[in-house]
């Protein structure tokens, strides 16, 4: 049932849709459902605005990850030029060749 949502184009179908799903979810008294409802309360703009725009926040979320692990990895450097610089390591897919003499 919930999954016809992400088939809905417009905006204020959407939230109709959205709305009448909450209802419906929170009258059934299951609690999973319950803390969905919240959930989707919590970020409903953005559950909104994603039916018209289809852009989704993964690719930051992605990145975020990496800029994590680059924080865990720089733990004891000097200044934050130094943490800066493993962000680019880490998030920037730069390639290194390295000279190979003997092939």
């Amino acid at each position: 049932m919930f999954e016809d949502f992400w088939q809905i184009k417009d905006t204020e179908e959407a939230e109709s849709y959205l709305a009448f799903w909450c209802d419906f979810a929170m009258e059934s008294k299951i609690q999973p459902f319950i803390r969905l409802v919240n959930t989707i309360k919590a970020h409903w703009r953005g559950i909104v605005r994603y039916i018209k725009s289809k852009i989704s926040n993964g690719i930051l979320e992605g990145i975020n990850s990496k800029i994590q692990l680059a924080k865990k990895r720089a733990r004891g450097y000097r200044n934050s030029r130094n943490f800066i610089n493993m962000i680019y390591f880490t998030c920037g897919k730069l390639k290194f060749d390295y000279p190979q003499y003997f092939i």
